[in-house]
């Protein structure tokens, strides 16, 4: 993406780093507590000159929000397409959605707890690409009890389990901790698969198919993109 005029090569670096202060100055003590000035001392910048890089303090809620779920939807979209039988898939997502989980621990706080500060449009376009993601989980559930892997369950149901095993991972897991994001996908798709499964279900190989699949398909890593396209441009 082009540089906006007048903005010099080291824009986005420095505007990144802002944004990567603020959501963890956010994730301390709210966004509605943490004010401009505090954003300014952080970094060292002035108001003036942190508006130049930020334009609101709501433009870096939104960057924040889109941080987290533009890159997920996209994996996400990817592996729901993948021709690999729903277990594996749904596997690989698990996967994916905690990757980002540990990858951006104060930007998922944010993400969960102050989502409600956006004016009222953006929470609108957020809503939407959280159904979104949502439909692609439930046809996962749905598409695994068509093919005999999964037991019949209402797909909601599952839905929301699956989602909220994973979602609350982000209050409680510490970077460099016991745990990574392979690790607790495995032992979180364990305890699902298992519990969903049909009795005739042979779930024995699904690590080795996980692992075969990463190995071979090294075009689609399951880390989400880093890379992530501004939703605003600071004027």
């Amino acid at each position: 993406m082009s540089r906006p005029p007048g903005h010099g090569p080291g824009f986005e670096a420095r505007r990144r780093k802002i944004i990567d202060t603020a959501a963890s100055l956010f994730a301390q003590q709210g966004y509605a507590a943490t004010s401009i000035n505090d954003l300014g001392r952080a970094v060292g910048l002035a108001k003036g000159a942190l508006y130049y890089y930020i334009g609101s303090k709501e433009n870096v809620l939104i960057e924040i929000q889109s941080r987290v779920l533009g890159p997920l939807l996209a994996r996400a979209k990817e592996i729901a397409a993948l021709d690999e039988v729903p277990l594996l898939r749904l596997r690989l997502l698990s996967e994916s959605l905690l990757t980002i989980i540990f990858r951006r621990l104060d930007h998922i706080w944010v993400y969960e707890h102050d989502y409600r500060s956006l004016a009222d449009d953006h929470i609108r376009v957020l809503l939407v690409q959280r159904a979104e993601f949502e439909v692609l989980v439930r046809d996962l559930f749905k598409d695994a009890a068509r093919h005999g892997g999964f037991r019949t369950t209402p797909p909601r149901l599952a839905t929301l389990q699956f989602l909220n095993l994973h979602n609350h991972t982000y209050q409680w897991v510490k970077p460099g901790g016991q745990w990574d994001a392979t690790q607790l996908s495995r032992e979180y798709c364990h305890t699902l698969l298992r519990g969903f499964g049909a009795p005739d279900t042979d779930l024995r190989d699904m690590e080795e198919k996980t692992a075969a699949f990463k190995r071979d398909c090294p075009d689609l890593p399951l880390d989400p993109e880093e890379e992530w396209m501004p939703i605003y441009a600071a004027s």
